[in-house]
Formats: structure tokens, C-alpha cells, sequence
């Protein structure tokens, strides 16, 4: 639409920011690497693995790759293989017949089936148990999937991208994960890097979703002012992206100031403004500028903090009082 509107203006300008895929935006070093490997995978139909941490946009990737890809006027079909009960998961992936089961009163296509021709994208996929994961193994090898009740095999034209914010090597030593399905989906790998990895990208993500959520309030688009940026950037962001557009989101529904200040941001924020950074500081004040990054990092689960610190859950109680860290 934009290239329609400069030709009407009389000549097609050059793009004024970069190559950004499907809503993945930034311009970092890591983000670049993220785009040429979508660019790669787009090429093929070769299964892809995507890994990163959660709210990083693992997804955002996936339709990334559809959507650049040959496949793309076929259908997208995204699962979150955690949020579906396994009991429900083989019938919802696969489909089932007329009687399969008390209550299948007529028959029903699966997700596999619904996807075919384009991808299927399977998050979390290390939430299946070992018994589906046989199931999907036997998908990625003869390209056709049993309905549920069915005695025949039907052949699909899948393209599968794998999804996960584990580490599936140490699942596997624990046996909880199939190395034959690993080394099936591993084929092209994509890391997704967490967003205090590009801490470049934030004032981009800040813009991009001042500007969604301001749209769809009617109001005026807010500006973080320098501190108050920095302040963001400063921030460890262990939720991600979605994390960030979350806190956005909030500023944009709470403030009706022009110019956001630190005052005006989130608390977890406004204490990263506030610290600071070098040589010239306490060890109290490291010990306790650690201790909330831990914390932010475990998502305030006070017990597995307390394991990374080396620490026992009582000790980390009481460094939380003396240095009155506000979670």
C-alpha cells in the first residue's frame, strides 16, 4: 500500500527504516540474524526449530517464515501444544472419526489436516508427552496422520515449525524428550534473542507500540522522555517483548501527560533508573542490584531465586527486608 500511494505521488521512495518481518521490528546486530535466518528458511520447506525465551516472539518468527514462503496463500496454523489437555491433544492435532469416542457424533478434520497444503506451527513443544511425541515423529517421516478411530493413514502436505523456551538437550538426558524428534524438527535452528540482548531495539518497540495503543484509544501518541528511556533500556525485560508492549500499554491507558517521565513509569522501571552502574558502588548495593535481577529473571518465584543465588529461601527473605526491595 505504501509503495501504491508513492507511485501516485509520482515516484516510489526508498524504504525510511529497515526490512522489519511480519511485526518483528529492530535493527540490532542480533535482530539482523534473526531476519536473515527467516530469510534462509523461507527458501525451503525444511522443518524449523525456534528456540528463545518466552514473550521473545518465537511466533512472530514462525508466521515470518509462512508468510515469505511459497506456502504462503496456505493457511497458518499456530498450536500452543501446552494449553491443550493431553488427553484432547492427539485428537485435536490429528482429528477423529464418527464413534471414535463417546460423544464424536460425526467426524472432524485436525489441526494437521486443517494445515495442509501450508505450516503448522507447534509451541511448546517440549510440554507433549513422550507417547505424542511417537506420533509426531511418524508425521515428520511418512508425511500422513491416523485419525482417531480411523484404520487408514491419510497423507498430508504439512510444513512443520517447532517452537520451544527449553532446553531440549538437558530433556532428553532426563528422558522426558525423544532425540529422534529433536534431530526430525532440529533441521534449521532459530534463536530468538531475548530483548536485554538488544537493548538497542527498545526505543523501536516503545515507539511501535505507543503508537498501536495510543491508535486505538484516540490519543494523542506519548513520548518517553531521555531518562525515562534509558530507564527502560536499563531493564533486564524478563518477560520480553511482551513484557515491554504490556508496560506500554499500561503508560499509554494510565497517563494523559505528552511526555512520559520516570515518575510516570512502571515501579519495576523507575528502580532501574535509579541505580547505578560502574565501579563506585557498595557491595550491598551489587549484592542487592543482583538480587532483583534474579528475581526478575525468576518472574518472582522466590524459591527457584533462592537457587540460583545459592542461597536457602529463608536467607533470601531477609536480604529482601534489609535492602527493601520492592517486588
Amino acid at each position: 500500500l505504501d509503495k501504491l500511494r508513492q507511485r501516485r505521488d509520482g515516484a516510489i521512495k526508498p524504504a525510511q527504516k529497515p526490512e522489519w518481518a511480519h511485526g518483528l521490528i529492530g535493527e540490532s546486530q542480533p535482530m539482523q540474524k534473526v531476519f536473515a535466518a527467516i530469510r534462509k528458511a523461507s527458501a525451503t520447506s525444511a522443518t524449523v526449530l525456534i528456540t528463545g525465551e518466552s514473550g521473545s516472539g518465537k511466533e512472530l518468527v514462525a508466521r515470518a517464515i509462512h508468510y515469505s514462503s511459497a506456502r504462503a496463500s496456505a493457511p497458518f496454523v499456530p498450536v500452543n501444544c501446552g494449553g491443550i489437555p493431553e488427553s484432547l491433544l492427539e485428537s485435536e492435532l490429528f482429528g477423529y472419526v464418527k464413534g471414535a469416542f463417546t460423544g464424536a457424533h460425526e467426524s472432524r478434520a485436525g489441526f494437521f489436516q486443517t494445515a495442509d497444503g501450508g505450516t503448522i506451527f507447534l509451541d511448546e513443544i517440549a510440554e507433549t508427552s513422550v507417547a505424542m511425541q511417537v506420533k509426531l515423529l511418524r508425521v515428520l517421516q511418512d508425511k500422513e496422520v491416523r485419525m482417531v478411530g480411523d484404520s487408514r493413514a491419510r497423507k498430508v502436505d504439512v510444513r512443520i515449525i517447532a517452537a520451544t523456551n527449553k532446553d531440549l538437550q538437558s530433556l532428553i538426558q532426563s528422558r522426558v524428550f525423544r532425540e529422534e524428534l529433536y534431530y526430525r524438527i532440529n533441521v534449521v535452528t532459530i534463536d530468538v534473542p531475548p530483548l536485554r540482548a538488544r537493548v538497542g531495539d527498545v526505543p523501536l518497540l516503545v515507539r511501535h507500540f505507543a503508537e498501536k495503543f495510543a491508535g486505538e484509544l484516540g490519543k494523542p501518541v506519548p513520548r518517553l522522555s531521555e531518562k525515562a528511556m534509558e530507564a527502560m533500556q536499563s531493564y533486564a525485560w524478563p518477560g520480553n517483548a511482551r513484557e515491554l508492549e504490556n508496560a506500554i500499554q499500561r503508560i499509554v491507558v494510565m497517563s494523559d501527560e505528552q511526555i512520559i517521565e520516570v515518575p510516570d513509569l512502571p515501579s519495576f522501571a523507575r528502580f532501574s533508573a535509579l541505580r547505578t552502574t560502574g565501579v563506585n558502588r557498595t557491595l550491598a548495593e551489587v549484592e542487592a542490584d543482583h538480587i532483583r535481577n534474579v528475581l526478575a529473571n525468576a518472574g518472582g518465584n522466590k524459591t527457584h531465586a533462592a537457587e540460583i543465588l545459592g542461597i536457602d529461601r529463608k536467607t533470601l527473605r531477609k536480604k529482601i527486608e534489609q535492602y527493601r526491595l520492592d517486588l
